[in-house]
C-alpha cells in the first residue's frame, strides 16, 4: 500500500507543477500582450501567437494530466491485485 501513495504523492505533485507553470504561462503571455497591445501590428500578432500557444499548452497540459492519471491507476490495479 506504501507504494500506491508513494505513486499517488508523486501524480499529484506533478499535476500540480503542470498546472503551476501552465497558469504561470499564461499570465506571463497576458502581461507581455498588455505591454504590446497599442503597438499596431506587434500588439495583434502578440495576441494571435499568444491564443494559439494557449491552446497548445492547454492540450498538452490536459494530456500530460491524462497520462498521469493513467499511471495512477495501473499504479492502484497492481497494488490492489486487479490486473486483467
Amino acid at each position: 500500500m506504501s507504494e500506491y501513495r508513494d505513486v499517488q504523492s508523486a501524480v499529484r505533485t506533478e499535476k500540480l507543477r503542470i498546472w503551476f507553470a501552465w497558469l504561470s504561462g499564461a499570465i506571463g503571455g497576458a502581461i507581455i500582450c498588455g505591454a504590446v497591445r497599442d503597438v499596431a501590428y506587434v500588439g495583434t500578432g502578440a495576441q494571435i501567437l499568444w491564443a494559439i500557444l494557449g491552446i497548445l499548452a492547454t492540450i498538452t497540459a490536459v494530456r500530460m494530466s491524462n497520462a498521469l492519471n493513467r499511471r495512477s491507476n495501473a499504479a492502484r490495479r497492481n497494488v490492489l491485485g486487479d490486473d486483467m
